[in-house]
């Protein structure tokens, strides 16, 4: 049998508490205390929060594409490589170019994952509205018990004593947080110029690595291959093959 700690047991209070703290308050039996000043920057700092989510979201998918060409690759490597069989075996090309898309896939591409990683902490935030929720329940269970007395005299001041401790922990964080979230949307250009060169960097760094990777393949072409190649003769050459298999009987669309 599982039994829960006490700080769990804690915990699940201080939820239930403020949710019926906020249930309360748009029901307009519990007055919200409002900060303007504070809101305002952290409404800026939601902006900033979807920007950024987006940003990574974009990133991510840039780099989720970049695995699966690779992956495409590797798989027409190896029907290439099956296809060609012994002879691709003797003079290498069918297995170099195999080896090529295996190191780019094994090596670059994962080599690229990492400056993808953004986190962006809501703690803070979240935090700061738990302790004003505790602070406006408190003083809301002050004005009751000043307004109702109740029999038991020691109330009012106990419940004052929390309030002012509720007060101070929530102006505690409010006041770091309202210092804070300007100073992290002033570095906003700062991050995000940084973050574009990278983006531009791990671009260009995996079409170089791509390209210097196949053109190690070309050394195990035939000269009259790479030369048919260079002249841009390749293609009318590998055009006439393709129209030599359409002519034969047993074949079908090519």
């Amino acid at each position: 049998m599982y039994y829960h700690s006490d700080s769990e047991i804690e915990g699940f209070k201080k939820n239930v508490n403020r949710a019926t703290t906020q249930v309360m308050m748009k029901t307009g039996q519990v007055e919200k205390t409002n900060d303007r000043d504070y809101e305002a920057e952290e409404r800026r700092y939601r902006q900033l929060e979807g920007a950024a989510n987006k940003l990574q979201k974009d990133a991510k998918g840039y780099l989720d594409s970049l695995r699966a060409m690779t992956a495409s690759q590797l798989r027409i490597a190896e029907t290439i490589d099956a296809f060609y069989g012994e002879a691709g075996a003797q003079d290498g090309v069918s297995r170099s170019y195999r080896q090529a898309v295996e190191d780019l896939d094994a090596e670059t591409i994962k080599a690229l994952d990492g400056p993808y990683r953004v986190v962006w902490t809501k703690t803070g935030i979240k935090k700061r509205n738990n302790k004003l929720l505790d602070y406006d329940a408190l003083r809301a269970k002050v004005k009751k018990l000043t307004e109702k007395p109740d029999k038991d005299a020691t109330k009012l001041p106990r419940a004052e004593k929390d309030a002012e401790l509720a007060r101070s922990a929530y102006e505690e964080i409010n006041e770091q947080l309202s210092v804070q979230i300007p100073q992290l949307l002033e570095l906003r250009v700062p991050y995000l110029d940084p973050s574009f060169e990278a983006l531009v960097k791990i671009q260009s760094r995996f079409c170089s690595e791509a390209y210097s990777r196949m053109a190690q393949v070309q050394q195990y072409l035939d000269p009259e291959t790479r030369e048919a190649y260079a002249s841009g003769q390749l293609d009318a050459s590998i055009e006439q093959t393709l129209q030599d298999l359409r002519n034969l009987n047993i074949s079908g669309t090519v």
